[in-house]
């Protein structure tokens, strides 16, 4: 089998304290890469960092600050190394009516979903682009790609770092960097449980809600964290060495997408 070629190489992890950022800090480290762990909740890195050993340095970011970026950045580069690889996964989720959506709340979520991809994939494409190097991957949505009741915030943010992410790519694609996205559908973690009622709530998503408009999932399943962390390391991955500007969905065909 073709080598990974992460071995070695320095990746920087967004929202890496739980959920489908600590499997894809888990997988890189598996594949033999360096890497550093950040989320807003600090203590959910060092204690990924505590399991998992020197490979990963944890660090406290929130991607609303342009500033906090910036000094990450340039701490990583000027430290410990640089940056090879990029994995945007911080995100909040936001399922309100359109109605009942607050300017406040609406702000919050283009912030981290949308303008904080943004924030932190400027930063390293500065570094990266002289370089003429490196391998960029967002985790978007399969809500970026149709609609969905009660979440027209959070759908919008990540169609928004959706294509800005493929503009990333064309930019820095004659650098020999790729941009690619991975977009998640309904998957074990957190975020997702958190909306559940009751025991039955895996159930309902598999089924799907045709009040809602809202497909079932026809592999009959929800993605584990590990899928979509799969799709993530590989697209940043010298397997995937000529693949860029793609968007790929992983979510047991939910979307009926073509």
């Amino acid at each position: 089998m073709r080598d990974s070629g992460l071995s070695g190489r320095l990746a920087l992890v967004t929202g890496a304290a739980g959920g489908i950022g600590a499997a894809v800090v888990r997988q890189l480290v598996e594949e033999g890469a360096r890497v550093v762990a950040t989320d807003v909740e600090e203590a959910g890195v060092v204690a990924l960092a505590a399991e998992l050993g020197s490979a990963v340095t944890p660090a406290g970011l929130d991607v609303r600050s342009s500033a906090s970026v910036t000094r990450l950045i340039d701490h990583i580069e000027h430290h410990i190394g640089p940056i090879d690889l990029l994995a945007n996964v911080a995100g909040v989720l936001s399922h309100v009516p359109v109605v009942d959506v607050t300017d406040e709340e609406w702000e919050r979520v283009l912030d981290i979903n949308a303008t904080g991809v943004f924030r932190v994939s400027r930063a390293v494409a500065r570094m990266m682009q002289p370089r003429g190097r490196g391998a960029i991957v967002t985790v978007s949505s399969n809500a970026a790609g149709i609609p969905r009741h009660a979440m027209a915030a959070y759908a919008a943010s990540k169609a928004a770092a959706t294509m800005f992410t493929r503009c990333l790519g064309l930019e820095l694609a004659p650098h020999g960097i790729r941009c690619n996205i991975v977009a998640p559908g309904s998957t074990l973690t957190p975020m997702q449980t958190g909306m559940w009622a009751d025991e039955h709530g895996a159930a309902r998503v598999i089924a799907g809600s045709p009040e809602t408009f809202k497909s079932g999932i026809p592999l009959g399943k929800l993605a584990k964290p590990e899928d979509v962390a799969d799709a993530v390391v590989y697209l940043l991955s010298d397997r995937a060495g000529h693949i860029t500007m793609a968007d790929l969905y992983v979510d047991g065909g939910a979307t009926l997408r073509a």
